[in-house]
């Protein structure tokens, strides 16, 4: 006995082929890859030849842009025995523009010192100044650690015997 026979099938006109899954990935990554490649490399169609320009440049100085009084934080300690000595000066330096942290004590100090951070001896001058100090009174911070939880402020204003007697 022979085996059925099925009648033929009408099959659309074209192609039949669809590619796997995976195929398809292969060809899109292939395809991003080499547009990226295309993209990031220098035109194939540029010149040999170069041209040189030579542009006059004039020198001139920068002036660094100092921040504002506001931005700049002080801190006051008072290393008096004069009761509120610390808070007199931060009230001023506040009527200033300062910011200026609550008012704390330090340690005894023969006169007043002002530290300062990099890049601000020009506040520790303007200070000094507006409190009747002389410019020896500003030093450099360093590593010193003159009161505690300080390591944010960008100056510090140690008031001696001194500040009580021009406050």
């Amino acid at each position: 006995m022979s085996a059925p026979t099925l009648p033929p099938t009408e099959s659309p006109q074209g192609s039949h082929y669809q590619p796997s899954l995976g195929v398809v990935l292969v060809i899109l990554v292939l395809f991003v890859g080499g547009a990226f490649v295309v993209l990031r490399s220098p035109g194939a169609a540029t010149s040999s030849a170069v041209t040189t320009t030579t542009i006059p440049v004039k020198k001139h100085t920068t002036t660094a842009t100092l921040p504002p009084r506001s931005r700049v934080r002080v801190q006051v300690a008072n290393s008096t025995s004069v009761t509120g000595l610390a808070g007199t000066y931060s009230q001023k330096l506040t009527t200033l523009g300062w910011d200026v942290l609550p008012a704390l004590n330090a340690s005894k100090v023969a006169a007043t010192i002002i530290y300062f951070k990099p890049n601000f001896r020009w506040a520790a001058l303007e200070i000094a100044a507006q409190i009747k100090l002389s410019q020896s009174a500003v030093q450099p911070l360093g590593h010193l650690v003159p009161v505690p939880n300080a390591a944010g402020d960008d100056l510090i204003v140690i008031l001696g015997p001194d500040a009580a007697i021009n406050g």
